[in-house]
């Protein structure tokens, strides 16, 4: 969690942060299915994204990229490329700016911006600009690079042996490990009825947003506009000032629209500094995207993992000892593996050991993914707690009920704001009718039938650093004003309708402009669940202080008190049914325009607002050919107050989908002969598509009514809605086969294959 979500103790909400309004009753547009306030640029073509953007006299960027998985360069010649109609500038290693350090360890720099030390397939050597995308990519093969091939390793637990092709001095283990324990683990064994140990493998999963990762350039003077696909503009603005050496205020990055990220767009990635360098050689914008094959190798992945878990368990299901050994791969480079969390702090358990290990190998780095981390340990804690419930002849969701805990064990006993666990289990088994679909024959001819649970928790509370600025116009209609990116999961809808229930205004008269350094306030990026818990309190707040001034104007002008005044429907209302339109305000109309700053709010202090999550899947598996299907997938989510139906809707059951291709389609391929990828593309790399998950989903919200985790009442739900679908879908597997599934993925190969030996046995 550290190498993905860092906390950084600067940036701190100011002492002066308002106090926080008192929680909403019932609300009148927030919870809604209200549609996306966007929704008809993104249907209609209109929306520009970043790879829409053309500017005046443009150019276009391609990259030369190592073909193997690890290699030195020897030789770059450039003068066939340099002739080629179009070209305008060729970038090397020797070029300036190509020097820059690049991934950082604890000794610092390990790489470079253009390094002749290639460590992993597709890493970047060379890149041209020329006048036209064709002519740039022509110029790329024309670059001739002579390489030494070095030996490779692409098994993280080869890496760590005495003896395998070094990645980096000092060796290939990334850090030291990491190790949490607490209490008595041998002794809790010991106290034990039952010991289970088992070891699972998750495979690395690629994040392939639909729209691939790239940039536009463009210098004026000495300063720099990026349009970047990226999920936090203040981040790539400072990690770019920095890299070029600028002042904050001489860098603009603008994120308007964006077509996906899942964790992988939350850093600077090299095509951006690289198309800066370009257009600064040039004199020209410079626009440089990924393609779709450049994007499975060097955009980032979530890595496989190797989880060996015990656990001990007492005859009435009470959890004794858990103890997690992990081995992960962060890539090529330094980035993040640990899986650890849950088994920490999912269940009540007071003896724990976790102890993991990150090496290097030679493949593509590691970013956060969608909860990274915690679909893998789902993976191994939720097969194991269902095998315990097995061993001692209990229901799976009864197990799981009785070792729901109300405090964070893994902070130190800190009570949570609100716990949904319980209530997600119960309500999702009633919905889903658990206890007869597990009562009902399993053999329906050749198929097999069976239903499986798999519960979450997600373990990161969000930087509360966030400002937003809300303004008043004299019409009534408002502009709403904040730096979060919207990766398409309707951030704005959901901002915009904070401030329609606080103003009392139709939705459709509130103006949005957000992920832009040059014109917003300052936000943390969208990733880790944070964008709503963290931006929506800053957002109300600015709603509130507009609210203040209206109804400050409006008592003046009627001559009754301000508290006897509300907002409804574009107009302050107060007793008698007095009601004065906006517009008609006269204060308003002297001023011009009331503005608004809020900022976030502290988290509630000694205390951990997390969500939870309860996830149940039914599957078919033909045993013929060993192909599952799942037929029905259910998720109880306590992700606080739902803020819009519809989106709350569309994050489940697209978390969901990511879940199902996590457990059933997706794995990296990589050529234990060469090290290279074989399925850096969409044809051999299988992400779910809509026959592969049910026609009909079902999201079921459970809202514990949370007062204290922050003035909305929201709690995280991108990451919960994708941590427990592939141990559920698994689950379910066993219960309709008798075989656990331990290895990456749900292969029908290898499910035919072990069907096939049972019945050989009889």
């Amino acid at each position: 969690m550290r190498a993905y979500y860092p906390s950084d103790p600067a940036a701190d909400v100011p002492a002066s942060a308002p106090e926080r309004p008192a929680p909403w009753a019932e609300t009148s547009v927030v919870g809604k299915p209200l549609p996306r306030v966007d929704g008809y640029e993104c249907v209609s073509g209109t929306a520009v994204y970043t790879r829409d953007v053309a500017l005046p006299g443009m150019l276009h960027a391609a990259v030369v990229r190592c073909p193997h998985a690890h290699a030195r360069v020897k030789r770059v010649d450039t003068a066939r490329a340099a002739s080629l109609p179009g070209v305008r500038a060729i970038l090397t290693g020797d070029s300036p700016g190509a020097g820059l350090p690049w991934y950082f360890a604890a000794g610092g720099a390990t790489s470079r911006l253009l390094d002749p030390h290639c460590r992993h397939e597709g890493e970047e050597v060379a890149a041209v600009a020329a006048e036209s995308l064709e002519q740039a990519r022509d110029a790329a093969r024309a670059i001739e690079v002579e390489y030494e091939t070095l030996p490779f390793v692409i098994d993280p637990a080869e890496a760590l042996k005495p003896g395998a092709p070094p990645i980096h001095e000092g060796g290939n283990q990334v850090r030291e490990r990491e190790a949490y324990e607490r209490g008595d683990v041998e002794k809790g064994f010991a106290e034990a009825d039952h010991v289970l140990q088992e070891t699972y493998r998750t495979p690395c999963e690629i994040h392939t947003p639909l729209e691939v990762h790239g940039s536009v350039a463009r210098w004026d003077g000495d300063r720099l506009t990026v349009w970047d696909s990226t999920q936090g503009v203040f981040g790539v603005q400072e990690q770019l000032a920095r890299c070029l050496e600028l002042p904050l205020s001489h860098v603009r990055v603008v994120g308007s629209y964006m077509g996906g990220g899942f964790g992988s767009k939350l850093e600077l990635g090299k095509y951006t500094v690289i198309a800066a360098l370009l257009a600064r050689q040039t004199g020209h914008p410079v626009k440089l995207f990924l393609t779709r094959e450049e994007s499975f190798l060097c955009a980032g992945n979530r890595p496989a993992n190797t989880l060996t878990l015990k656990a001990g368990v007492k005859a009435d299901g009470t959890l004794t000892a858990l103890q997690l050994t992990g081995l992960g791969s962060s890539g090529a480079y330094p980035s993040g593996s640990g899986t650890g969390y849950q088994v920490a702090d999912l269940y009540l358990c007071p003896n724990v050991r976790i102890v993991e290990t990150d090496a290097y190998i030679n493949a593509g780095r590691a970013r956060p993914m969608r909860a990274p981390g915690f679909p893998q340990c789902s993976w191994a804690l939720e097969q194991t707690m269902d095998a315990l419930a097995e061993r001692i002849g209990m229901d799976p969701v009864t197990l799981r009920l009785k070792n729901v805990p109300n405090v964070s064990q893994r902070r130190g006993g800190q009570p949570y704001t609100s716990t949904g666990l319980s209530r997600c289990l119960e309500q999702g088994a009633r919905a889903f009718d658990w206890e007869e679909a597990r009562r009902r024959p399993r053999e329906h001819g050749p198929i097999l039938r069976g239903v499986g649970v798999a519960a979450c928790i997600w373990g990161y509370t969000g930087q509360p650093v966030s400002t937003a600025i809300v303004k008043c116009h004299a019409d009534g209609s408002c502009d709403l004003t904040l730096g979060a990116s919207d990766l398409g999961t309707g951030t704005k809808t959901v901002m915009a309708m904070v401030v329609a229930e606080e103003l009392g205004l139709p939705i459709e008269r509130i103006r949005i402009e957000h992920a832009d350094t040059g014109t917003t306030p300052y936000a943390v990026p969208s990733g880790g669940s944070q964008t709503v818990l963290v931006n929506a309190p800053a957002v109300r707040a600015a709603a509130v202080e507009v609210k203040r001034q209206i109804l400050e104007l409006a008592a003046a002008q009627l001559g009754c008190p301000a508290a006897a005044l509300g907002l409804r429907d574009g107009a302050v209302v107060g007793p008698g049914e007095t009601r004065l339109v906006l517009k008609d305000l006269k204060g308003l109309q002297q001023q011009r325009v009331l503005v608004g700053v809020g900022r976030r709010h502290p988290h509630p202090e000694g205390k951990v607002a997390l969500p939870f999550a309860a996830q149940f899947a039914e599957v078919e598996v033909d045993t013929r050919t060993g192909e599952v299907c799942v037929r029905r997938l259910l998720g109880a989510h306590d992700s606080g107050r739902v803020m819009n139906r519809l989106t709350y809707d569309n994050q489940v059951f697209g978390g969901m989908a990511m879940g199902l291709g996590f457990a059933m389609t997706e794995a990296r391929v990589l050529d234990p002969e060469t090290g290279r990828m074989l399925n850096a593309n969409w044809s051999d790399y299988r992400i779910p598509t809509a026959k592969d998950v049910p026609a009909e989903p079902v999201c079921l919200p459970v809202d514990p009514e949370d007062a204290e985790c922050n003035s909305v009442g929201a709690k995280g739900l991108g990451e919960p809605a994708t941590i427990p679908t592939a141990a559920a879908i698994a689950n379910a597997v066993y219960h309709a086969t008798g075989i656990r599934v331990t290895e990456p993925s749900i292969d029908p190969s290898q499910l035919v294959r072990r069907l096939a030996e049972r019945r050989e046995r009889g």
